[in-house]
């Protein structure tokens, strides 16, 4: 009897899974259409509400990592889309964030190193095909700014006439195609200079250290009484200190040597001798977790966020080895940060953190 029992429960059982078998793909498809709707919907930057939102869209760096796209810093004020530098694959991360890449309004760069610029092409064809944008997309930057548009424009002339040919000028529309440049004068030394001034949102740049890089520029975004500065790539360097005074949020590239050197001794036994170069180049024009922290003291900013992570961390409990003793250094807090982290300051300078990735 009690075999009987087991066997029918067993049956049924079997029944069940293969019914949850045969519908799979219905339900599969079924989830994926609800998702869809839900994104497309409003994408999320349209609930972060009042206040200035500082997003991390690409927190790697040249150093392969499938977890963190190439640099990448969004801020969003009233629902406008600003973005500073764009590594590879930062596009994928804007859209996957819900910052659509057809809103970004424009692009900053803070240098010409190619993993800040890498992912140009890709954003500037996503803003122009998935918004049916009337003029290109607007990057600012030093001189030499029109050579990386020139370039990116000619790169892309033919799929331009293919996308064109294939969609038809309402979906593409060719005045909306490509980079349009805005070439701005490296500030003077100590000294900061609006590059940006409408609707209430200013952006000023200053110059950093990051020699033979001549001029590398970080930024200070003001909206509302709150502001949030990035560093692009830099040394330590009391440019950063005074451009963020007071600042709520610094972003600041960090390296940790300590892990690096571990990069270059493991390139060195294994006769990767331009790796080993390269882990003991890049030493002397980034900045340490330790000196990230000193100059956010120094500016009395609320909080700092570390992004450009070098080198990349595959184990979620290597963040205290490369923090090391930058906590020591800084009396607010500190964020190692993470792909799709965005960081939202209310118009009364309260601070919340929150991640828009799920892995």
């Amino acid at each position: 009897m009690i075999r009987w029992v087991w066997g029918l429960i067993a049956a049924s059982l079997l029944m069940a899974v293969g019914v949850i078998f045969v519908q799979r793909s219905s339900i599969a498809l079924s989830l994926y259409q609800r998702g869809v709707e839900r994104n497309l919907a409003q994408p999320s930057m349209d609930d972060l509400g009042e206040g200035l939102h500082a997003a991390f869209c690409g927190t790697g760096s040249p150093i392969a990592d499938r977890r963190r796209a190439g640099p990448c810093f969004a801020a969003i004020a009233d629902g406008r889309l600003f973005v500073f530098d764009v590594g590879e694959g930062a596009q994928e991360t804007l859209g996957i964030m819900g910052l659509p890449p057809a809103r970004v309004e424009a692009v900053f760069l803070t240098h010409f190193h190619s993993d800040h610029i890498d992912g140009l092409g890709a954003l500037a064809l996503q803003h122009w095909a998935a918004g049916a944008a009337q003029a290109p997309l607007q990057v600012y930057g030093t001189t030499g700014v029109e050579r990386i548009a020139n370039g990116f424009n000619e790169a892309y002339a033919i799929d331009s006439g293919y996308r064109m040919a294939h969609h038809g000028n309402d979906v593409v529309p060719p005045s909306g195609f490509g980079i349009a440049a805005h070439p701005f004068e490296l500030p003077a030394p100590d000294e900061s200079a609006v590059v940006y001034d409408r609707d209430g949102v200013r952006i000023l740049a200053f110059r950093v250290s990051h020699a033979p890089v001549s001029e590398a520029v970080g930024y200070r975004i003001e909206y509302q009484g709150r502001s949030v500065v990035v560093t692009g790539d830099t040394k330590k360097c009391a440019c950063v200190s005074r451009a963020a005074e007071n600042a709520d949020l610094l972003a600041s590239e960090a390296l940790q040597p300590t892990m690096t050197r571990i990069l270059g001794r493991a390139a060195t036994q294994n006769n990767q001798t331009n790796i080993a170069q390269i882990m003991h180049d890049i030493e002397d024009y980034h900045v340490t977790p330790r000196q990230a922290a000193e100059m956010a003291q120094d500016a009395n900013v609320q909080a700092l966020a570390l992004t450009h992570l070098i080198p990349p961390m595959p184990l979620p409990f290597l963040t205290g080895p490369f923090l090391g003793d930058a906590r020591e250094a800084f009396n607010g807090d500190i964020w190692v940060m993470r792909d799709g982290d965005i960081v939202s300051i209310a118009p009364d300078g309260t601070m919340t953190r929150r991640n828009t990735l799920r892995f």
